[in-house]
């Protein structure tokens, strides 16, 4: 699984909005279903995971990353801007504000409900 895909999850609650179309007419029905699904209040969330408080995890991809429980090594933080489509982070600081931004404004086009100024 993508590092943005492992990030998801742990907003989302794992891999239920992901469930595969069945093969009976009640599939018609499924899409509304899943998008119901996905609205998730991702501030809402994220605060309730344990240690959110001590995490500054609204303005920082490390803090994020952390409290979702991933590796938030350089490695992996250029990995995940990779995966959204910036091959040139660098990891300054600019660039970790960029890619929480960007993380958070992906999150939100899956259907997390996220502030705006959390977003790009």
């Amino acid at each position: 699984m993508s590092i943005f895909g492992k990030i998801k999850s742990a907003i989302f609650g794992g891999e239920a909005k992901a469930a595969e179309p069945a093969a009976t007419p009640a599939a018609e029905a499924a899409p509304a279903a899943r998008a119901a699904i996905t609205e998730v209040d991702v501030t809402a969330r994220l605060n309730s995971i344990p240690g959110s408080d001590k995490l500054n995890w609204q303005s920082s991809i490390v803090d994020l990353m952390k409290l979702v429980q991933i590796d938030a090594s350089y490695e992996n933080r250029k990995a995940l801007a990779q995966e959204l489509g910036n091959a040139s982070y660098a990891g300054s600081a600019e660039d970790n504000i960029a890619l929480h931004k960007r993380v958070m404004s992906e999150i939100a086009a899956n259907g997390g409900i996220v502030p705006a100024e959390l977003k790009d």
